[in-house]
């Protein structure tokens, strides 16, 4: 007397990981994305490791997570993997309040943001 399973809403060749209130403006996040949108996922992992941005570690978390999901749960080849979409989106705005000179009050705003990061498996190159 259980619901039917859900229909999978990815096709069988992706899967993704999502991480949620990373504490980073999604703009600075989008920065980070943009680096490893279309690449194999050796080489994003790489360029991750040693990039300079605080949050890439972050990223480097959610991407290792979708390798896992894409190897253990829907058994891709982790050497075919590609980074198909890395998206972010909006998250809460903590707002909090800083004093200002003469009575006032300045609004400092605290945004945090959703990363969403799916790999794809592709077939292997032409073997030369």
């Amino acid at each position: 007397m259980s619901k039917d399973k859900t229909p999978r809403a990815l096709p069988d060749n992706e899967a993704k990981a999502v991480c949620r209130m990373l504490r980073v403006s999604p703009q600075k996040l989008n920065l980070v994305a943009q680096l490893i949108r279309g690449k194999a996922v050796d080489k994003a992992l790489a360029d991750l490791q040693f990039s300079r941005k605080r949050i890439a570690g972050d990223v480097k978390k959610t991407l290792e997570s979708a390798i896992a999901n894409a190897e253990n749960n829907h058994g891709l080849d982790v050497d075919d993997l590609v980074v198909a979409e890395a998206f972010v989106g909006k998250a809460l705005v903590m707002k909090r309040f800083s004093p200002r000179a003469r009575g006032r009050a300045g609004r400092i705003e605290k945004p945090f943001s959703n990363l969403t990061i799916i790999v794809r498996e592709v077939e292997a190159a032409a073997e030369a």
